[in-house]
């Protein structure tokens, strides 16, 4: 029976560490804090959104997208709603696609994960934080207190978003002696810092705005969604989105009032002004910034410019851009430089848009490292 290490108890590990126990193997699971689940119970606002309708690569960003699309034409959002299902509850698409548990509680899903493991028996080590991960005829790994021998590891630790939960970027270095050096990564899925001295005068407006981000004059990205505007930048679902896609200097281009044509803008300020047609903040700050120019004043409505100052910084991020280059893995996420050594979820240089793209990839991962281990 292949004796298996799974860090971290994330996810990717947990997922992992279940369909690895289905098939037989002895699995541990080493989770550094005192409890497993803490990022996905705060998925989707807490309400768990694990995966999407519309789901191929191009959603994705990594240093090798076809094996990304490889990797979900065999484990796609299909395949994870029956995964899930077939250890409880019901999942449901919303009307954008976005696939929730129907109770809306990503802590639930948790829990699901946590039963099914005490059901196959798999035992998880809390507060197991591994400080050291080396090879000689067989994995040993080391936490403070503890030591565990295993034909395979899989390295599902997370990146550097969101410190809180415990992935604070430093299982990378567990795999830096055996060859792997990660990009350079970055924050995503994150607010954005723009035009402080207007956005903190809207601070806590929450607008339903068509966003356009555009570099060098070319709209590189276009969505649609809650624009919320902060202290220092924007916030919402619309910018966690196009986070993604952004680079520090480009413009974020919004229009709030997406369903109405210039046309009808442009006379309805200039015979009625704006009441009833945006917040009356916002409104007073578009004047502000227009001079009283009704002409300008509706271009602003349609066409509202931002210049992007950066991003906020890990603490704040949903999700890390970068890491373990999927390249520097065969077609189950096996290290090319050392054979029973596996990647899953975050970890690797795999991120995607907001929307359950990124929990998708935690069980496509999960899955594809399963079938290599126990192939």
């Amino acid at each position: 029976m292949e004796k298996v290490a799974v860090i971290g108890g994330g996810a990717a590990g947990l997922a992992c560490a279940g369909m690895l126990a289905r098939k037989g193997c002895s699995v541990t699971v080493l989770e550094r804090g005192g409890r497993v689940g803490r990022k996905l119970a705060a998925t989707g606002n807490g309400q768990g959104n694990v995966t999407n309708t519309d789901m191929d690569a191009s959603h994705y960003f990594s240093d090798d997208l076809r094996k990304v699309q490889r990797l979900l034409s065999r484990f796609g959002n299909r395949e994870t709603v029956r995964f899930l299902e077939s250890m409880g509850g019901i999942f449901l698409p919303d009307n954008r696609g976005r696939v929730y548990p129907a109770g809306r509680q990503a802590s639930a899903i948790v829990d699901l994960f946590r039963f099914e493991l005490e059901r196959l028996n798999v035992p998880v080590r809390l507060d197991a934080r591994v400080h050291e991960l080396a090879y000689d005829r067989g994995f040993r790994l080391q936490w403070e207190g503890g030591h565990l021998c295993s034909d395979a590891v899989v390295l599902a630790a997370g990146g550097s978003a969101a410190p809180k939960f415990g992935t604070d970027g430093t299982a990378y270095a567990l795999v830096k002696d055996f060859g792997h050096i990660p990009t350079q990564t970055e924050p995503s899925l994150v607010r954005l810092k723009c035009d402080k001295e207007i956005t903190k005068r809207l601070r806590g407006i929450r607008t339903d705005s068509a966003l356009k981000v555009v570099r060098k004059g070319a709209a590189v990205y276009e969505t649609r969604g809650d624009t919320l505007f902060t202290d220092s930048g924007i916030s919402g679902d619309a910018v966690f989105r196009a986070s993604a896609h952004v680079k520090e200097g480009d413009r974020i281009v919004l229009d709030f009032l997406p369903d109405v044509a210039c046309e009808r803008v442009e006379k309805t300020v200039s015979e009625k002004g704006l009441f009833c047609v945006v917040n009356n903040g916002l409104a007073r700050v578009i004047e502000s910034v227009a001079g009283g120019d009704k002409r300008r004043i509706a271009e602003l409505l349609k066409a509202f410019p931002l210049t992007v100052a950066g991003k906020e910084g890990f603490q704040e991020a949903q999700v890390t851009k970068g890491g373990i280059r999927l390249s520097e893995t065969d077609e189950n996420l096996m290290s090319k430089f050392r054979d029973g050594l596996y990647f899953a979820g975050e970890i690797l240089n795999v991120d995607g848009e907001c929307g359950g793209y990124n929990l998708q990839w935690a069980f496509t991962s999960a899955y594809a490292v399963a079938e290599g281990i126990c192939s």
